[in-house]
């Protein structure tokens, strides 16, 4: 059967495209970049880590020299530095009904020094549900929603979370000023109080961030930026499992950070970037997102046509190798025409099979997607059953190498139309995103 010349012609630029992805996007490079970024001397690049994650930053810093890129408008150099002020509690002394509360049981979120209580607080509970089968998740969800009140609450913990309730204060050990004026005093093992007072005091200590920026600017639509990103930091030092305590976030996320560097070095070679092109790997995605929303306050949202954001992509998918999914994918047209660059390839973009998780919301995508942005984050993780996630096992060996270098090759093919500026993705609506 005769193949009509049209297709056969897309075939066959389909090939040699795929041809020179192969070339250009190497298991060799892409292995020797994840082992720089897991090494254990960056001690897990914790953003609270000030060396460590400087040193984490150097290391995409010099990629970026090597490819040929260029700062970002208005920086000498490939570091977007900011500062943002961390809390630490000096003392706290929770007293109920007479009673003084370990401070082991006592969680205090509150951007203020100084803190003197004599009741007058909103007073609220967290009970056990004897309908709910998820008793972590139900725990999270209730006190997450009292955390993101702008009330002042005093709230009392049923004992029988108390396992989890060290987890959630785990959460907030260390934390960054964001100018919240409320005050939560979280309080295990306690169901009720007729009175109670607070005396605490806290610190506010500069700490030192930075983003790693590099531009590679384009020709006739050279005011239409398209951002390609990842997050380089991760959690750190944990408690020591088997002699280790470094968690080196090898997916999470210098399987991104990688893909982000691969994908600079292969647009600065292929030179068919009509549109600006923005390689960003942010800090301190793990602790609030700060570097994304730093990033976002730099340039005009309107003028960013996308957003690829790069999470978690070093091993299969629950389809296999050759798939990956989009958060928020019904958001825009984004996926459709990732998928459309990808004819004649075994590689397929999908839906979000986890929206009970909510990933949309969970990576530095959210933040540029508030803007309108067609921001989403691309990702392979099976995340209801990965064991390694932010755990020290998260390790360099642990990852698929294969499986992270076609992910990143399909992306590349997957961009090309938004690169070249033929296709533009709708806007997200963004009255639709909280």
């Amino acid at each position: 059967m005769k193949i009509p010349s049209i297709i056969a012609l897309l075939l066959f630029q389909s090939a040699a495209f795929s041809q020179s992805v192969d070339k250009l996007i190497k298991e060799k490079e892409v292995k020797r970049i994840l082992y720089a970024l897991t090494d254990d001397n960056l001690k897990g690049r914790s953003a609270y880590d000030e060396p460590s994650i400087f040193k984490a930053a150097g290391i995409i810093e010099k990629e970026f020299q090597k490819i040929g890129l260029k700062p970002l408008t208005g920086n000498q150099t490939f570091l977007q530095e900011f500062s943002k002020n961390q809390i630490t509690t000096s003392s706290v002394e929770v007293v109920i009904d007479g009673e003084k509360i370990s401070n082991e049981n006592v969680l205090m979120v509150t951007e203020k020094t100084d803190v003197h209580i004599n009741n007058g607080l909103v007073l609220k509970t967290i009970k056990p549900d004897a309908g709910v089968t998820d008793k972590n998740q139900y725990f999270f969800r209730q006190a997450f929603q009292i955390y993101r009140d702008t009330i002042s609450t005093l709230i009392l913990i049923d004992p029988e979370f108390k396992n989890i309730f060290q987890e959630f204060k785990g959460y907030f050990t260390k934390r960054f000023a964001q100018g919240r004026k409320g005050i939560n005093i979280f309080v295990l093992g306690k169901t009720t109080a007729t009175s109670y007072s607070v005396r605490a005091s806290q610190k506010n200590i500069p700490v030192r961030l930075a983003n790693v920026v590099g531009v590679l600017e384009g020709k006739s639509k050279k005011d239409e930026m398209a951002v390609f990103s990842g997050h380089y930091d991760h959690i750190g030092i944990r408690t020591k499992i088997n002699g280790d305590s470094i968690a080196n976030g090898a997916d999470d996320d210098a399987s991104g950070t990688t893909a982000v560097i691969q994908l600079a070095r292969y647009f600065k070679k292929t030179k068919q970037n009509e549109r600006t092109l923005i390689f960003v790997t942010f800090t301190a995605e793990e602790i609030g997102g700060y570097g994304s929303q730093y990033f976002s306050k730099q340039l005009d949202a309107e003028k960013i046509i996308t957003m690829f954001n790069i999470e978690m992509i070093g091993k299969p998918s629950k389809w296999g190798i050759n798939s990956a999914f989009i958060t928020g994918y019904e958001r825009s047209d984004f996926g459709e025409i990732l998928q459309k660059n990808l004819q004649g390839t075994p590689f397929q973009f999908k839906p979000d099979p986890y929206p009970e998780q909510n990933l949309f919301y969970r990576s530095d995508n959210a933040t540029l997607a508030r803007l309108g942005v067609p921001a989403h984050s691309i990702s392979t993780d099976q995340i209801d059953t990965d064991k390694l996630y932010h755990s020290v096992d998260d390790e360099a060996e642990s990852l698929d190498i294969k499986n992270l270098t076609v992910t990143i090759r399909a992306i590349a093919i997957s961009s090309k139309s938004i690169v070249n500026g033929t296709d533009t993705p709708k806007r997200i609506d963004k009255s639709m995103v909280k």
